[in-house]
């Protein structure tokens, strides 16, 4: 035989055997740890990663030295419950039902609804959510206990209380098991949690710090084995609160021309970066860096009404039409939470993968909130036990450098939100562009559409839908198709609609939705009432 034929083969038998070598070490490697810290309200701008020179987050900052930044990464609604939903399953919000944050309420409606009648100057019959996560879904958690992952959640679920709760959801701890928003009148203890929780705090005790603690507690219970901690904070969303020496020291360098102004908003973003940098310390003091995922996200974008939560009685009140200040500024994005634009859905985003991706990278692929679930299981190597279909795709590829894995991403908000000026609306992003459909929003009840090039318009000023006709036409059809693929409940016309008739001023009492279609669990309570009811909501 030839001997270059034979060396040849000689190599290429050697090739595959070190490669068979490499795929056999590779899956009898323990598994990484997954650590996924979620942000609530954190907007795009307010950290130092994507250009804050007002709040300070040195700790964040160090998690992207070791991982990969994401500047393209959308939470699938701009409210914090249907995104937590989508983490948990992987599914578009709408195809869940949950499409705002009621789970803390107590009417139990696992399915949406069009509401049967609407104010007269509202076009559209908005959609009445639903209020729990159904424990038919096969969750992320549930995934990755089911092949021996320690799971425990911490902090903010708003998914449902009991049976709907973590312990029901795939999580073996939960503290502090609470199923609203978070503690109401203040984040320094003793705290106003249900009686029932007996989760009190030392008085002055900041919630954030304690979290972070209990945290900790679980990764060194658990540091032998591997863990998913999901550690979901409560900071920054409101109630609006801060450590006194860090008010004053954001009272310092607040600087009256910058949109970020606010000290007890700056206080509050640190303290939330300073416990992020406590779990990363006790990652490396126990020596678990090297085999731990980390994720950094947030649940929708920054908090930029003035008539949403506030420090009653301060300077800092911004329900004070004088001296009220905005939590926040996403500038140089659009809007902010509970709105379409970019400002509600655009957040920040690391992730952390030891030994497996560039550190100190960046990545413009797109993201979305529905890829967690997917993109762990393929992190963590794990094939579920049970058969599971996703809308997201794993983000492996991006974080590995090898290209985007998707080219498309829709956010899907049929409610009216009358404290940012939000109505019913649905987006597509597909390359640099995004086009908006505002449902029934002219005089004649037709939709409405928006169209935006973001990369040279991330500001979204210039409406560019009158200019192409044809794109509006192609980016509609993708629209029509993905609300019927995902099932969504979808607004229609308002038949008691009066163009003529003036929405009520800010503050003022408005006309209440009634009950929706089939609302059978309900109770006859309506989840539209009981939301307008409830300022902690969002």
């Amino acid at each position: 035989m030839n001997p270059k034929i034979i060396r040849l083969a000689i190599c290429a038998a050697t090739a595959t055997t070190l490669m068979h070598g490499a795929i056999q070490a590779e899956l009898s490697a323990p598994r990484p740890n997954v650590v996924f810290i979620l942000a609530d309200d954190l907007g795009w701008k307010d950290t130092s990663l994507y250009g804050s020179k007002f709040c300070e987050t040195p700790n964040l900052d160090k998690l992207a030295k070791r991982g990969m930044l994401f500047t393209q990464a959308y939470a699938a609604n701009p409210l914090c419950s249907p995104t937590r939903a989508s983490i948990m399953t992987g599914l578009y919000p709408a195809r869940i039902g949950i499409t705002e944050p009621a789970c803390h309420l107590p009417v139990v409606r696992l399915e949406a609804k069009l509401v049967e009648k609407a104010a007269p100057f509202q076009p559209a019959l908005q959609v009445s959510t639903a209020t729990r996560l159904k424990t038919e879904y096969y969750t992320l958690a549930e995934a990755l206990h089911d092949v021996g992952y320690t799971t425990g959640h911490f902090g903010k679920w708003h998914l449902g209380q009991e049976p709907y709760s973590p312990l029901e959801q795939g999580f073996k701890v939960d503290v502090p098991h609470y199923s609203g928003p978070g503690p109401t009148g203040s984040y320094k203890g003793p705290w106003r949690f249900p009686a029932e929780l007996n989760f009190t705090g030392q008085p002055g005790e900041h919630i954030e710090d304690r979290m972070a603690t209990e945290a900790i507690r679980f990764i060194r219970s658990n540091q032998d084995k591997p863990f998913f901690l999901n550690y979901w904070a409560f900071s920054v969303h409101g109630p609006f609160d801060g450590k006194a020496d860090l008010i004053k020291k954001y009272e310092a360098k607040a600087d009256p021309k910058d949109p970020q102004r606010c000290p007890v908003y700056g206080a509050m973003v640190q303290t939330f970066d300073e416990n992020v940098g406590r779990l990363i310390d006790v990652l490396d003091e126990l020596k678990l860096s090297d085999n731990t995922i980390i994720v950094f996200f947030s649940d929708n974008g920054g908090n930029t009404s003035n008539r949403i939560d506030g420090i009653r009685g301060t300077k800092y009140d911004i329900n004070d039409p004088v001296n009220g200040i905005p939590p926040t500024s996403n500038a140089p994005l659009r809007g902010g939470k509970a709105t379409i634009y970019e400002g509600g859905t655009r957040v920040p985003c690391v992730v952390v993968w030891p030994g497996k991706l560039k550190p100190d990278s960046r990545s413009d692929a797109l993201l979305s909130s529905v890829d967690w679930y997917p993109t762990i299981l393929d992190m963590t190597r794990v094939m579920p036990k049970q058969a599971v279909k996703f809308d997201g795709v794993s983000q492996t590829p991006a974080l590995l450098g090898r290209g985007a894995p998707r080219d498309t991403a829709f956010c899907s908000f049929p409610h009216y939100v009358p404290a940012t000026g939000g109505v019913p609306s649905v987006w597509v992003r597909r390359g640099d562009w995004k086009l908006i459909r505002f449902f029934c929003d002219t005089p004649e009840q037709t939709d409405r559409f928006e169209l935006y090039n973001l990369k040279s318009d991330i500001g979204e000023t210039k409406n560019l839908a009158a200019e192409h006709p044809d794109m509006v036409k192609k980016f509609d059809a993708l629209i029509h198709q993905h609300l019927k693929d995902i099932d969504a409940v979808i607004p229609v016309k308002n038949p008691a609609y009066d163009s003529t008739a003036k929405a009520p001023e800010p503050g003022k009492k408005t006309q209440k939705a009634k009950k929706p279609v089939d609302n059978k669990t309900s109770g006859g309570k309506d989840v539209r009432q009981q939301i307008e009811k409830s300022s902690d909501a969002i």
